[in-house]
């Protein structure tokens, strides 16, 4: 039945409060208004993030507005599109973004950032540019986590954030390049600039983590340290370019003091891809002196980072790094491409391949680490 310019009713997973499982409720979806898309969710991967947002409440993560429906990480196609869009119509594959990319502005327009402000702080706050969300259950309002919400069969995203994408690409592969694959990836070839023979350590091996080891890889790292306190991590590591694997409880001594003996005085290049403030100033103290460079990706919005002053006074740098410092709407595209001609490693990540209705399951494999990525069918 034809849905353009009807409220579709569909499937969703509603968090109604802090720290709650999800509650898979039926949904209203409205058609889009004026330069936004409405996308047929096809997959969804699960990110630490979305679990972040749920659980962490006012200890790493500021307060959010409930009730919401997380997920952020998807890929679908084109249902219908408001007045205004011309970038891409009915049909079209696409990827929502969690960064927009409008191209006027003047970050857009500055090649040393990605953060586009169009519609930025209404995202933040879980809402569409109007200052509302198009979704409602039981005759109320659900905001849409960063403004997308992929964990809902239907949803309406700002045009900014979403992205055409290769017509025989496979959603349930590419919708990773919408958080978790780009950003460790980026990380190490945008913003650390990892170089040809040098030697690198990643703390944190989840679906961030071995992008970032990936990355360091393709940038022709000679040596990469993966570090992970779960052992398992290990081997799939390896399979993303590791050459070593450290777990910091086989240690007395602290990580950071570990890394430096093992290179000579510490590393070239380090990424923090847990979010952990402790973990990014054993990052910083692993690198080398000699302008070793830290680059923070892991997520956290209120931990306060405390640093030796003389660290970086001696040369070391550090950086931050979201979604891998990609020019969003231009890049994804081109990271589809790069999978489907065999660049990059998108099918080793996926390790569950889940229902809608399994989402809470979902959350269980990844924080008990035996999941890399859970990737929802919708």
């Amino acid at each position: 039945m034809e849905t353009e310019g009807k409220v579709i009713k569909c499937k969703a997973a509603v968090a109604w409060e802090p720290g709650k499982p999800l509650s898979i409720e039926e949904v209203e979806v409205a058609p889009p208004k004026a330069h936004e898309v409405r996308i047929k969710i096809v997959a969804s991967g699960v990110c630490h993030t979305d679990w972040t947002f749920l659980h962490e409440v006012g200890k790493t993560m500021n307060p959010q507005p409930f009730p919401v429906i997380l997920g952020h990480e998807g890929a679908g196609v084109v249902e219908s599109v408001g007045p205004g869009v011309t970038k891409m119509s009915k049909g079209d594959k696409v990827i929502p973004l969690v960064v927009p990319q409008c191209g006027r502005c003047e970050r857009c327009l500055n090649p040393k950032t990605n953060l586009c402000t169009k519609n930025w702080k209404k995202t933040q706050q879980c809402l569409l540019a109007d200052g509302t969300s198009r979704i409602t259950c039981k005759n109320q309002q659900i905001y849409q986590f960063i403004g997308i919400s992929t964990f809902s069969e239907y949803t309406v995203v700002p045009e900014d954030n979403v992205t055409k994408i290769h017509p025989d690409a496979p959603l349930y592969r590419v919708c990773l390049l919408g958080c978790g694959v780009s950003t460790g990836y980026g990380a190490a070839v945008n913003t650390g600039k990892v170089e040809s023979g040098s030697t690198c350590a990643v703390f944190g091996l989840g679906a961030v983590g071995l992008a970032a080891v990936m990355g360091c890889k393709a940038a022709g790292a000679s040596r990469i340290i993966a570090v992970d306190i779960n052992p398992d991590k290990s081997e799939i590591a390896k399979t993303f370019g590791a050459t070593e694997f450290v777990n910091p409880k086989d240690h007395s001594k602290p990580i950071q003091e570990v890394l430096r003996e093992l290179t000579n005085g510490g590393v070239d290049f380090s990424l923090e891809c847990v979010g952990n403030v402790g973990v990014m100033r054993a990052a910083v103290e692993a690198c080398s002196p000699a302008g070793g460079v830290c680059v923070m990706v892991g997520w956290t919005q209120m931990g306060e980072l405390t640093l030796v002053a003389e660290d970086i006074l001696l040369g070391k740098s550090l950086k931050g790094s979201y979604f891998g410092g990609w020019k969003s709407v231009e890049a994804v595209p081109k990271l589809v491409q790069d999978y489907m001609s065999g660049k990059l490693l998108l099918d080793e990540f996926v390790t569950h391949r889940l229902t809608l209705d399994q989402v809470n399951q979902a959350f269980d494999l990844m924080i008990t680490g035996k999941s890399i990525r859970t990737v929802i069918k919708m």
